[in-house]
C-alpha cells in the first residue's frame, strides 16, 4: 500500500480524534469491549494461544547491537514466562539507530501519521494477544489487561498522534509571503518550513502498565519524525516487544528500516537505562516511575529533553454527601481497584474529627471509616469477585511493604491472601487500611493497597493539608465529596494553586483513579509527581522544531 493510502485509509478516525480533542467530549476509536461482536468469535482463545506461543522461546528481532539474549519475567499468577529477548550493546543500538533515521526525519507529515495509524490499527486487532501478556507481567486481571492494556492504551497513543498533527500542520509547508513597497514593486518571497525532530527517543516503561504509559511516548516520538528505543522494566518486556513487533512490521512494509523502533531489554542485575539515557544521539526521553530515577534522568540527561511521571501522594476528602452508601462503594472500588497499584490510586482519606453529614444522619469518625473498612472487606469476601478486581500484586517488594505495614497497632482493616482457581501461587491482596497517627507517616507514597486514613480538624485543614502535600510530594489525583458548593469551590481553587486534577462527589461508575483519553488529562506537569500530562500540546510540540527556508521570487 502506497505511503499516502495508510493516510487516507485511517483519515476519518484521525479527524474524530481531532473533534474529540476539541470539545472534550466521549470520543474512542478502540472500544473496550471484549465481546467477541466486536473482536471475533475466536479473538479471546487465538490470543491466549498467541502468548503461550512465546513462552520459553526467544522473541527474535533483527536489531542492531545484539550481544546475547536477556529475560527473567515471572507471572503474578505464579509461573515463569521464560521468555528471552535481545540483550544489547547501548552505545551499538543508538549508533545503528542514528545511521538509519534519516529516511524517517524526512518522510512527509502525512506519511508518518499514516504509518503510525496503520500500527495502532494493528495493535487494536490483537488487543487480546497483548492483553494475555499484560495479565502475566503486571498482574493485572484479565479485563483490566485487556481495557487499560489495550484499547485505552491506543486512545492515548492516537491521542498523541492527534495531538502532534494538529501541531505540526498548524504552520503550512510552503508560504508567498509579499511585503508592499509603496509605489515600487512588492518584495515577494517563497518561504518552506520543515518540520525537522530531535534525533532518538528512548521510552522507558513501567512494571505495571507497560502500554498505557509507554504509548504516548512512543507514538508522539514516532509521527513527529524520530527513532524510538523502547527500555520496557524487565519485569514487563512481553507487552512492549509485541508493540516493538508490530511497529517494526508495517515499517518494513512501507519501505522504512524498520529499526525506526527497537527495543532494548535489560535485566534488573544489568540495567542500560541509564547508559541509554546519557548517549548525545538521544534527545527525548520519557518516563514513568520511581520519583528517585525521575529526578536522577532530569538532573543528568542534560542533551534531551525528559518527560517524567513519577511518584506522588494521592488524596481524597471526605466533608459531607448526600449519597453515603454511594461514596463508601465507589471509594470501596478505587482503592480495591488492581490492588492500588495504578498511580492515580488516592492513599490518604482526610476525614474531619468531628464526623460529616451524610443523607443517612451524622457520622462520627469512627463510622465514617467503619463503613468505608467494611465496604472494602465485602467488596472483597467473595474470592471469585476480588481476583477479577484486585488482580494481582507485580512486585515482591510491594507485598514485603504490605506485611511490615499490616504489624502496626493503627490496622482499620488488615489485608488478607485470596485464593484463586488455576493460578494457586498468585500473589493476590485486598486492600490494607490504616489510621494515621501523625503526618510523617502518610506523607510518603506508599505504592500498592495501603491507605492511610487521617483525621484532621476540619475540611480547611483536610484542604490545607492535602494542598501541601501536592506542593511537597506531588499528586496525580484528588477527591472530594462534599455537599457544599462553598467548599467545592475551594477544592477547585487549591487544586488549580497546586496543580492536580480534581473529582467531585464520585458515586456512580467513575472513579477518581480513572482517566479518559481525548477528555480528561492525565497529570498536569504542575506539581512533583510529573512535569508533563497526558496529553497537551505540550507534551507533543518540542519534540521537533521548524526550520526555515526562503528566496525571491
Amino acid at each position: 500500500m502506497s505511503k499516502s493510502s495508510l493516510f487516507e485509509r485511517h483519515k476519518e478516525t484521525l479527524d474524530k480524534g481531532i473533534a474529540a480533542s476539541r470539545s472534550r467530549e466521549y470520543w474512542t476509536a478502540y472500544p473496550e469491549s471484549a465481546s467477541p461482536r466486536i473482536y471475533g468469535e475466536t479473538a479471546s482463545a487465538d490470543g491466549e494461544a498467541a502468548f503461550k506461543s512465546y513462552l520459553d522461546k526467544n522473541f527474535d528481532l533483527d536489531q542492531p547491537g545484539t550481544i546475547g539474549t536477556v529475560g527473567s519475567e515471572k507471572s503474578p499468577y505464579g509461573f515463569d514466562l521464560g521468555v528471552t529477548y535481545p540483550k544489547v550493546d547501548a552505545k551499538a543500538l543508538v549508533a545503528g539507530v542514528e545511521a538509519i533515521r534519516q529516511d524517517w526525519a524526512t518522510a512527509s507529515i502525512e506519511t508518518r501519521t499514516g504509518i503510525c495509524l496503520e500500527i495502532l490499527d494493528r495493535i487494536n486487532k490483537r488487543s487480546f494477544e497483548i492483553a494475555f501478556s499484560i495479565m502475566h507481567t503486571t498482574g493485572q486481571a484479565f479485563m483490566m489487561a485487556f481495557q487499560a492494556g489495550g484499547p485505552h492504551a491506543q486512545d492515548r497513543g492516537l491521542e498523541a498522534v492527534v495531538y502532534a498533527y494538529e501541531d505540526m500542520t498548524r504552520t503550512p509547508a510552503v508560504a508567498r509571503w509579499e511585503k508592499p513597497q509603496g509605489k515600487r514593486d512588492p518584495i515577494v518571497m517563497e518561504k518552506h518550513f520543515t518540520v525537522v525532530p530531535r534525533g532518538i527517543g528512548v521510552v522507558i516503561g513501567c512494571s505495571t502498565f507497560p502500554t498505557w504509559n509507554s504509548y504516548p511516548g512512543l507514538f508522539a516520538d514516532l509521527v513527529t519524525g524520530n527513532a524510538v528505543i523502547i527500555k520496557p522494566h524487565p519485569g514487563g518486556i512481553l507487552p512492549a516487544a509485541i508493540s516493538v513487533q508490530i511497529c517494526r512490521d508495517v515499517l518494513a512494509e512501507e519501505g522504512f528500516n524498520p529499526n525506526i523502533v527497537t527495543l532494548a531489554a535489560d535485566s534488573v542485575d544489568e540495567p542500560i537505562a541509564k547508559e541509554l539515557a546519557l548517549r548525545p544521539e538521544v534527545k527525548l526521553i520519557d518516563f514513568t516511575g520511581s520519583t528517585g530515577f525521575g529526578n536522577w534522568l532530569e538532573d543528568n540527561a542534560r542533551q534531551a529533553l525528559v518527560y517524567t511521571e513519577k511518584a506522588g501522594v494521592n488524596g481524597v476528602i471526605i466533608d459531607s454527601t448526600d449519597n453515603f452508601r454511594g461514596m463508601i462503594g465507589n471509594l470501596a472500588f478505587t482503592l480495591s481497584l488492581y490492588s492500588g497499584q495504578m498511580c492515580t490510586t488516592p492513599q490518604n482519606i482526610f476525614i474531619p474529627q468531628g464526623g460529616i453529614e451524610t443523607d443517612d444522619g451524622p457520622k462520627s469518625f469512627d463510622e465514617v471509616v467503619q463503613a468505608l473498612a467494611m465496604g472494602v472487606e465485602k467488596l472483597n469476601s467473595d474470592d471469585a469477585r476480588a481476583c477479577a478486581i484486585l488482580g494481582a500484586v507485580q512486585s515482591e517488594a510491594t507485598l514485603k511493604r504490605i506485611a511490615e505495614y499490616g504489624k502496626g497497632d493503627n490496622v482499620i482493616l488488615a489485608s488478607r491472601s485470596v485464593a484463586m482457581d488455576g493460578f494457586d501461587k498468585a500473589t493476590i491482596q485486598t486492600p490494607l487500611i490504616l489510621k494515621a497517627t501523625d503526618e510523617s507517616s502518610y506523607s510518603k507514597e506508599l505504592f500498592g493497597p495501603i491507605s492511610y486514613v487521617v483525621p484532621t480538624k476540619n475540611t480547611e485543614d483536610s484542604l490545607n493539608i492535602f494542598e501541601n502535600s501536592v506542593k511537597n510530594n506531588g499528586a496525580i489525583s484528588f477527591g472530594i465529596y462534599s455537599t457544599s458548593d462553598a467548599i467545592l469551590d475551594q477544592a477547585e481553587a487549591a487544586a488549580c494553586r497546586s496543580g492536580v486534577a480534581v473529582s467531585f462527589n464520585l458515586t456512580g461508575g467513575v472513579y477518581v483513579n480513572q482517566t479518559a483519553a481525548f477528555s480528561d488529562f492525565h497529570a498536569t506537569g504542575c506539581n512533583p509527581a510529573a512535569n508533563a500530562a497526558l496529553s497537551d500540546t505540550a507534551y507533543v510540540s518540542n519534540r521537533y522544531r521548524v526550520v526555515q527556508s526562503r528566496k525571491h521570487i
